[in-house]
């Protein structure tokens, strides 16, 4: 790598880095003016000691930690949502400082084509790409609890119990239960006062199950996972008799706590790892439910989605570099107004378009249709760069 690249590189990211840490500061303000009431009242509950009320300094302290140990994990998870729209904004400032300190014009001098300037700022934001994916596959996963508390879960560790309202499995069942929490007993989901309107071998629901707690054990190799029931009893209505009622231990069904969670909470899939949507699809496939077709498709696309929005997020990098990269200097705020309706459409479009469903269309495919669309787009306009 030459001094010219490292030069470029260098920049690049320490602007990218500077545009990160000024947008999370800007959140992180903004949610703790607008919280500010419940933060303290959590803080002041966490700062009591023996019934005495705490002092203003330690209530202060412990409103700190909450506020920092509920953002931590989402300011991780909102840098990946950020990270194309920040590169570009780097992108801007790194060839303008260039602009205006006559370098492009030293790079002309020098014998070099300006298109040289591009090569190590798509380099250093596929990197960064690549580290974002990494972030996703290996950190998102192992926080995706924290990532789903409110302002006052702040300080704890799991998501909080919360109801489960009714929820239908892929083989019809249909459950509900006074409390979920998915990490409840060493890890594993506990639901308690349960209710499931389970289908019989007559094919309607005439089955009603009820548990006082269940616990989720999961399967063994080919072994189905299942809920473990306490004090759980099955009302039989098959018959025109009168309903039997017998003792029943295990309820196996294709909803894990991970299924439920992510029901639950909607953007908590988007927190797993590839793997695990493997599984939540392979899951959900073997339950050929009624809307297993769909959430198929919206986990394939979750998968693959990844991957499409680090292709476009370069491609429309590449797609506003030239509104900077100019032989004669020009007034960079308004090559800036030029350029932000052009790159705000381009990755916008490219992250949209990678979730929305195209009928008739693989989801494998669907998501890498803005990318096509972003190609010749991208040529066009990197080898348009006068030089």
């Amino acid at each position: 790598m030459s001094i010219l690249d490292r030069s470029i590189a260098k920049h690049f990211i320490a602007n990218a880095v500077m545009l990160l840490v000024i947008l999370c500061c800007f959140v992180v303000t903004i949610d703790v003016s607008v919280n500010a009431d419940r933060y303290l009242k959590n803080a002041s509950k966490l700062a009591t000691e023996n019934g005495k009320e705490a002092s203003s300094i330690r209530t202060g302290l412990v409103t700190v930690f909450l506020v920092a140990d509920l953002w931590w994990p989402r300011l991780i998870q909102l840098t990946t949502y950020l990270l194309g729209l920040v590169m570009a904004g780097a992108m801007g400032f790194t060839c303008s400082q260039m602009v205006r300190h006559r370098e492009m014009v030293a790079i002309l001098a020098s014998g070099q084509p300006l298109s040289r300037i591009a090569r190590p700022i798509l380099v250093s934001a596929a990197v960064l790409s690549l580290a974002q994916l990494g972030v996703q596959e290996f950190v998102l996963p192992r926080i995706a609890p924290l990532l789903t508390r409110d302002t006052g879960d702040a300080g704890g560790r799991t998501i909080s119990a919360t109801s489960v309202p009714l929820m239908a499995d892929g083989r019809g069942n249909v459950l509900m239960a006074a409390s979920f929490d998915a990490g409840g007993e060493h890890g594993a989901g506990v639901m308690t006062q349960l209710i499931v309107w389970a289908v019989g071998e007559s094919g309607i629901k005439d089955r009603r199950i009820t548990a006082d707690r269940a616990i989720w054990r999961p399967g063994a190799g080919a072994t189905v996972g299942a809920w473990e029931l306490e004090h759980g009893v099955v009302e039989d209505r098959s018959s025109d008799e009168s309903s039997r009622t017998t003792r029943v231990d295990r309820f196996e069904t294709d909803l894990t706590p991970t299924a439920i969670t992510v029901r639950r909470y909607a953007g908590y899939s988007q927190c797993l790892a590839w793997g695990q949507l493997l599984r939540l699809e392979e899951a959900t496939r073997e339950s050929r439910g009624v809307d297993a077709r769909r959430q198929l498709a919206r986990l394939e696309r979750l998968r693959w989605a990844r991957i499409a929005t680090i292709v476009t997020t370069l491609l429309a990098l590449s797609i506003t570099m030239p509104f900077f990269i100019t032989r004669e200097p020009k007034n960079m705020v308004l090559q800036s107004l030029k350029c932000a309706p052009v790159a705000i459409l381009s990755l916008m479009g490219g992250a949209l378009g990678s979730a929305a469903e195209i009928p008739g269309v693989p989801a494998a495919l669907g998501v890498f249709i803005p990318a096509m669309i972003l190609m010749p787009i991208s040529i066009a306009t990197i080898t348009s760069i006068k030089t």
